[in-house]
């Protein structure tokens, strides 16, 4: 790096009487072998609008180590014959070692086409030395940082939808899908997560039939609306379907959740709801075992009951110190179950009430002619209208509608 008229070699604050609403905060790096090719352009940033510190180097090698070290935004003057690198190497060279660098191509008389070339390389603009003027060359400089600028934050879009797509495609791939070995049983499930750009949310569902015919189904609920909640959701879910598929009975899942959460959590504030149930081939009963979740629906007909049935304590709070025990519901051939996490039935549906458990079942009174997938659909579809003047349903919401097929 040399010096400029007597100038400090290091850089060189160049003061403008206006300075434009197109300054930047930004380092101006000259790339000039010949000195009195860099006096001429030093003359040219005096004279212009341009307010910047000016750095000069006379090699490739010089000025890259000087980017290496910078840490503010810089516009490249550089010539394209220098001692080291000559054409447009240069532009390739300078552009795959300092990315983030705007670059303006310095050319001869008779260098257009390389000018545009060069730009074709990753130059954001050229100048022909014998024909640049102080305002042609202040405008240039801004342009370029501009267009750096827009470059940036175009590719930075880019990579956002990217990534956005493809975490989309994970969470798709981590979404349940019933594993029934017939159509004997039915199956309606509505799934909507709270936080904002997420398919997956600390709610989780799954069912499973087995080998001897039973239908196990399980919903849950981790506390807190974050990814790190989403996550442990499906680590619970996995673990649930891994432990029906393996033969554990009932309450040891309960129990083998509960370690699993500890075990995950992030915060031992952490505990989850949960409610697992069996219906056995023979479809009379359904076993259920609560810890900590909402009741249930019940539904017979165009009737709508709510049940309780026995409830232990939440997965988490008490480690160890959890009492679960399972209640078993007689089923009749037109006997059908709906779970749901409280997202459901916690919304505002007034400055100070919420539509709580008994809104939800005068509402679910209402739909009771409807088929499952309606009678899920218009579920959720009300208690958002309710929510919304409220500032709508602000937790994860998932509903499960489960039961045997009449006449299969």
């Amino acid at each position: 790096m040399q010096q400029l008229s007597g100038i400090p070699e290091q850089q060189r604050g160049l003061t403008a009487t206006d300075t434009s609403v197109w300054d930047v905060d930004a380092v101006l790096l000259l790339v000039e072998d010949d000195a009195g090719d860099a006096l001429l352009v030093e003359e040219m940033l005096t004279d212009s609008e341009l307010e910047a510190p000016l750095t000069w180097c006379k090699t490739l090698a010089e000025a890259r180590r000087f980017l290496l070290d910078c840490g503010t935004s810089v516009c490249v003057l550089l010539d394209l014959h220098l001692p080291d690198v000559n054409g447009l190497d240069a532009v390739r060279q300078l552009v795959e070692s300092a990315p983030d660098a705007a670059v303006i191509v310095l050319t001869g008389l008779a260098e257009s086409e390389t000018g545009l070339s060069a730009v074709a390389q990753g130059a954001q603009d050229y100048l022909v030395k014998g024909r640049i003027e102080p305002e042609m060359l202040g405008r240039a400089i801004r342009y370029a940082l501009q267009r750096k600028h827009a470059e940036r934050s175009a590719s930075s879009m880019r990579t956002s939808r990217l990534i956005a797509q493809e975490n989309a495609r994970l969470e798709r791939a981590l979404l349940p899908i019933p594993l029934l070995s017939d159509d004997s049983f039915r199956v309606a499930a509505r799934y909507e997560a709270g936080r904002a750009h997420g398919l997956l949310s600390g709610d989780f569902y799954d069912v499973v039939q087995t080998a001897d015919g039973a239908v196990h189904a399980v919903i849950g609920d981790v506390s807190g609306h974050g990814a790190a909640e989403a996550a442990l959701g499906v680590c619970l879910r996995v673990a649930w379907r891994t432990a029906v598929l393996t033969g554990v009975t009932q309450l040891e899942k309960i129990g083998l959740l509960e370690g699993i959460l500890v075990a995950e959590r992030s915060d031992p504030h952490v505990f989850a709801t949960v409610t697992t149930l069996v219906f056995p081939p023979s479809r009379d009963k359904v076993l259920v075992a609560r810890a900590g979740h909402p009741g249930l629906l019940m539904r017979r007909g165009r009737d709508v009951a709510w049940v309780e049935p026995d409830a232990g304590m939440a997965l988490g709070l008490l480690p160890g110190a959890g009492r679960w025990t399972i209640t078993e519901l007689e089923l009749f051939p037109d006997s059908e179950l709906v779970l749901f996490t409280d997202g459901l039935f916690e919304g505002r549906t007034g400055p100070k009430t919420r539509l709580g458990e008994e809104g939800l079942l005068a509402m679910a009174g209402a739909y009771g002619s409807l088929e499952p997938r309606a009678f899920v659909d218009a579920l959720v579809a009300e208690a958002t209208e309710s929510a919304s003047p409220y500032g709508g349903l602000a937790d994860d919401v998932a509903v499960l509608h489960l039961g045997w097929k009449a006449g299969s």
